[in-house]
């Protein structure tokens, strides 16, 4: 659902930008002020946001539609992060995905944040998920609540991408036949990311049910229950970032194939200003693996997550604790 700066204008790109800056400026203030958070939750942010890197290289096809997905992992996240710190996590992977691999648009990265971070970890986790979780983490429980929440994260970002083409001005894709191809498509592709989600915290779960972030209270103060979460996560993302992602389908995801069905094709070519010729060439000098050309992309794109993930949260906290001493 990575957004092309061909799909917005100058002036939505502007303002999405803002809200989604305002957004992380408040997701840094909760993880700094969390009173359940502690230093031993920063490695688990890195590992679980290398993970969703590398499990967002894996499309799987949507069988009899020519178009594939991929998981967010905003729920995922979310599970055992809380939003914020999950929101945090996510717009990290994306803006990896944006500097580095060329994977979405500079000037639409602030739409991608807000489609597809917010409305998974901000909107659908906290309204549908931790709700169903808090009475029950049973199988059938975490089956469902993974399906609901992450059908209607990724039906909330299709719908907010069909807002945004249309308050931009986006002719060529007509916006009730638009949002009606990107829904239908989200619909399987949010199926698909909710299964994948339940099996994942069913796994985990079943050995540690206080690693949900609804159930646990000064959560990871066993060293030997965080280790062996990282441990398990770690290896995921090494055997997905440097295996199964060549595996991955090669059909167009989900908003490609929405524009192909109405141009024929699964890219647009918009206006360009100086604005948006500006940051394709800051984006262009930033971006060393366009495309994920590189059989390390998984990886090094895992490896630069967690380092900037690690860094920011590290020093959220060393703030926290510096702020606590002097109160």
């Amino acid at each position: 659902m990575h957004m092309a700066d061909a799909l917005i204008s100058t002036p939505v790109a502007l303002t999405a930008g803002a809200v989604a800056a305002s957004l992380l400026g408040v997701a840094g203030y909760k993880v700094n002020r969390e009173k359940g958070m502690n230093s031993r939750i920063v490695p688990l942010m890195g590992v679980l946001g290398a993970f969703v890197f590398a499990a967002q290289m894996i499309n799987f096809t949507i069988p009899g539609t020519g178009s594939s997905g991929h998981i967010i992992g905003g729920i995922l996240l979310a599970a055992f992060l809380g939003p914020w710190a999950a929101f945090l996590t996510l717009s990290s992977v994306l803006i990896i995905q944006c500097l580095i691999f060329a994977d979405g648009g500079l000037l639409a990265l602030g739409c991608n944040i807000i489609n597809m971070a917010a409305m998974s970890t901000l909107v659908a986790y906290p309204l549908i998920f931790r709700p169903m979780v808090k009475r029950s983490q049973s199988v059938v429980m975490l089956t469902v609540a993974s399906l609901l929440a992450c059908v209607v994260g990724l039906e909330l970002g299709a719908c907010g991408v069909t807002l945004e083409t249309l308050m931009s001005g986006i002719t060529a894709l007509p916006p009730k036949t638009f949002l009606g191809v990107m829904t239908g498509i989200h619909l399987a592709i949010g199926i698909g990311e909710g299964l994948a989600t339940a099996a994942i915290l069913c796994f985990v779960v079943k050995a540690r049910p206080d690693l949900l972030a609804v159930t646990a209270t000064g959560r990871f103060e066993s060293g030997h229950s965080l280790r062996k979460v990282l441990i398990w996560f770690g290896v995921a993302t090494v055997v997905i970032g440097g295996g199964l992602a060549f595996f991955a389908s090669e059909y167009p995801d989900g908003l490609e194939w929405s524009i192909q069905q109405l141009t024929g094709s699964t890219e647009l070519h918009g206006s360009s200003d100086v604005v948006t010729a500006t940051l394709e060439k800051v984006q262009t000098s930033t971006s060393v693996m366009p495309d994920y050309d590189s059989n390390l992309s998984g990886i090094l794109g895992a490896l630069m997550v967690v380092i900037l993930v690690w860094s920011v949260t590290s020093l959220l906290t060393r703030n926290r604790n510096k702020i606590q001493k002097e109160e």
